[in-house]
């Protein structure tokens, strides 16, 4: 009889679970607002109807600091960009090698595959894969200001009280290459850097008078460039590529020393629990469908082949305008961050904040 029973319950117990549904895995996404639109997301879930995405967002400073107060933890995908995730994981150890064989990277533009894992690849193993890219560069009204070409022209006499940058670490790093300086070079040698911050501090105190004002936002720099109150700015080119279709004599300016070209990347968290969702995410997000729509979310330029003719209509329009295939072979990736460069580019820039009332 006790047999009897056991089995009965076992039968039981066996028909109970093939009846309930299978509970969804959560794949848990820490990313940059637009990088993950609501469209994208139910067609990744139709189909993958046993995966649910849950999406967090946030900015590379966050990212680094939510991975680091869990070691890892609470995530199971996360997007930084590719100069952030060498230093941080050395110093941190918040991330994990990525397995390439399950990914497709046969569809991402080589240039920008080759970049992400030379930046991101710790005793042998390669740690992220690129998704979306961008550059800081110039954005210049050419029929007024024509002969802009780089960083240098926006502290150019002809220009008093008409251009616009925003104090930030761009600017810094642009000026720098202006200068005839490589500072992603010094970054091996922080007194060299210091010395470079230095000089490139007296120069954008000294092109105060040349500055209408320093915007804190993209709104802010469109309001003004479309009013006219300011010819060339220091900008994102996304900022610049919106404008054009307002105002085509409004386009984006790849320095003549190259545009500083970022690259959002996608990394595993060291205590991920759903990797295979995760590179299923991965993969989804690069078919040629899907990254229309996701380039219209971000505004970016998605790093697959022919990146460029996925995006919107109007958007590539500005693209093709702005750059020329010898413009993205002279492209300056952002190098990574060692420890102190942080410190030091804040309290530069605070010094021309001080004195410029930026």
């Amino acid at each position: 009889m006790k047999t009897g029973k056991l089995s009965a319950v076992l039968l039981a117990a066996t028909f109970l679970t093939a009846g309930a549904p299978a509970q969804a895995e959560t794949l848990r996404l820490l990313t940059w607002g637009g990088y993950a639109p609501e469209e994208v997301i139910q067609k990744f879930e139709e189909k993958y109807p046993d995966i649910d995405v849950e999406v967090t967002l946030s900015n590379n400073e966050e990212m680094i600091a939510k991975l680091r107060a869990t070691g890892g933890a609470g995530f199971d995908l996360a997007q930084p960009s590719h100069d952030r995730i060498y230093a941080a994981h050395l110093e941190y150890n918040i991330y994990k090698p990525m397995d390439l064989s399950k990914i497709d990277t046969s569809v991402m533009e080589p240039k920008l595959l080759e970049g992400v894992k030379a930046n991101t690849t710790i005793e042998g193993e390669v740690y992220a894969v690129p998704h979306q890219w961008g550059t800081s560069g110039i954005m210049a009204d050419k029929s007024k200001a024509p002969e802009i070409t780089g960083w240098a022209d926006l502290c150019d006499p002809k220009y008093k009280g008409k251009t616009s940058m925003r104090l930030r670490r761009t600017i810094l790093l642009g000026t720098a290459f202006a200068m005839g300086e490589d500072p992603f070079a010094a970054y091996s040698d922080l007194g060299k850097y210091q010395a470079i911050l230095d000089k490139v501090v007296d120069k954008l105190i000294a092109c105060k008078e040349n500055v209408k004002a320093y915007w804190q936002g993209g709104d802010d720099l469109a309001a003004l460039m479309l009013s006219g109150e300011v010819v060339a700015s220091e900008t994102w080119d996304s900022t610049a590529y919106k404008l054009y279709n307002q105002n085509p004599n409004i386009v984006f300016v790849p320095p003549a020393t190259g545009a500083l070209a970022w690259i959002d990347t996608f990394v595993l968290p060291r205590k991920g629990e759903a990797d295979d969702a995760a590179y299923k995410w991965i993969n989804f997000v690069l078919q040629p469908e899907i990254v229309k729509i996701m380039s219209a979310s971000t505004g970016g330029t998605a790093a697959v082949k022919g990146g460029k003719d996925l995006l919107p209509e109007d958007k590539k329009a500005a693209v093709n305008a702005a750059f020329t295939d010898a413009d993205m072979a002279n492209l300056k990736f952002f190098a990574n961050i060692p420890p102190g460069v942080e410190d030091m580019e804040g309290k530069a820039l605070e010094k021309i904040k001080a004195a410029t009332g930026g």
